[in-house]
């Protein structure tokens, strides 16, 4: 089996509408041995935040000696980022020893597993072969029915930022949503949460008490802000006052958007709560971690001339944060704004976030059959008073922003993101 027939058979797997139920994993992963209770697990869940929220725990993790495993959705570029050990992508060689494995189990299943299950499956052989010491396991939808909450109780579960999104699979209100997710949280773990409204946390606090799980909201008011551009940012996390042992760690870390600290705020407190559980992560490797954390399309600056920034944001929520940030690094306004989007999601309450910061709009058609496509994106735009133009590919679109002096935003889906970075590369190569 090569790479592509690996990648063609997980892919083939799909299904056209979401299909509730664990037992097809449970069932897969007990033919392949469990390797899932070889190991143990920070779990994630949420509307926004979750990757980045992955990244900066896993960087810490890694920076403090552990061996780590990631288990980030979706893809940017390379579908093995779906694997990593230690944030290297699962090897070609083992990609396709571990499908060929996995592949004769779930063919013996009569309910045949989905592209999610099977590629959870190998994610959990690939962990378990190197022995790592934690994972880092972001849900992929939902909570309670994703694939990934097959796994005994994690030492954290994490329920990050809780908004709108996929209605028609987890719920049309923010207390079904948010229901949902806290499928997570199990007996025994501890679990951090991104503060929200009350009809959010509620959820969140009926779902710790029942299963009688400590719970610890992130705390905003410890980070204290020192300084921003688009090549980091420098905060303080201050001490807790209930811990008089504990002092104040400076931070600095690469990643820009003020929503990027709170982020790192539900990160720090999954960190205090591993290291109530035992672990052994110093003030040290938390500084080193974030100083050397990566998360690509989320307000990455990809280049300075002019500065472009991309951002592989979805729904409302992505887009209002992203605003908050333009008013601080772009408080003028004036960019390029190139914009590719989803049917499905609110691109309205998008476009009604991000259009005050534009001068005007090059239209693409992510490559999804969920898209908007270009000519419909325009006509949204145009109503909204600004200038629209449509592109065949993100390379010309690219090509025509930054031939100009306005600084550039690339936003949109993540289908549209990889395309970006692939295409602003050969660009700069070619330069």
């Amino acid at each position: 089996m090569t790479v592509n027939e690996a990648i063609e058979y997980i892919n083939s797997a799909t299904w056209s509408q979401w299909r509730l139920g664990l037992d097809r994993t449970y069932e897969l992963l007990e033919r392949v041995g469990r390797p899932d209770r070889q190991l143990k697990f920070v779990h994630v869940a949420g509307t926004n935040g979750k990757g980045s929220t992955c990244a900066m725990v896993e960087s810490m993790l890694r920076a403090a000696g552990y061996k780590t495993g990631t288990y980030p959705s979706p893809f940017i570029e390379d579908f093995r980022e779906r694997i990593q050990v230690n944030a290297e992508p699962i090897p070609e060689e083992a990609l396709c020893e571990l499908t060929e494995i996995v592949k004769a189990e779930a063919e013996a299943i009569e309910d045949h597993p989905s592209q999610f299950e099977i590629i959870t499956a190998i994610g959990m052989l690939w962990f378990a072969k190197n022995n790592c010491d934690i994972v880092v396991l972001e849900v992929g939808l939902g909570g309670t029915y994703d694939s990934t909450n097959i796994i005994d109780p994690p030492e954290v579960a994490v329920i990050t930022n809780i908004g709108f999104d996929h209605t028609d699979y987890l719920g049309k209100t923010l207390a079904e949503i948010t229901g949902n997710k806290c499928g997570i949280i199990k007996s025994g773990s501890d679990v951090v949460a991104y503060p929200n409204v009350k009809e959010v946390t509620d959820v969140i606090e009926a779902a710790c008490s029942e299963k009688e799980c400590r719970l610890e909201y992130a705390d905003f008011g410890r980070i204290e802000p020192l300084a921003a551009d688009i090549s980091g940012q420098a905060f303080v996390w201050k001490a807790p006052a209930k811990d008089e042992s504990a002092g104040d760690i400076n931070i600095k870390m690469p990643l820009i958007g003020e929503y990027q600290q709170r982020n790192a705020a539900v990160a720090l407190t999954v960190i205090e709560a591993l290291r109530r559980r035992g672990w052994d992560i110093s003030d040290e490797a938390i500084i080193k971690g974030l100083a050397g954390v990566s998360w690509p399309a989320r307000f990455e600056v990809l280049g300075t001339d002019p500065v472009f920034v991309l951002d592989g944001g979805h729904n409302r929520q992505c887009a209002e944060a992203v605003a908050e940030s333009l008013e601080k690094y772009f408080p003028d306004g004036g960019l390029t704004l190139i914009i590719g989007v989803l049917a499905d999601k609110d691109y309205g309450s998008i476009l009604d976030s991000l259009l005050p910061y534009a001068s005007k709009c090059y239209c693409l058609t992510p490559d999804s059959d969920r898209a908007l496509s270009a000519e419909s994106l325009a006509k949204e735009i145009r109503a909204r008073g600004k200038k629209a133009e449509l592109f065949d590919n993100a390379e010309d679109a690219i090509r025509a922003a930054v031939s100009e002096d306005s600084p550039v935003l690339a936003f949109g889906s993540l289908y549209l993101a990889g395309a970006v970075r692939k295409a602003y590369r050969k660009i700069k190569k070619g330069d």
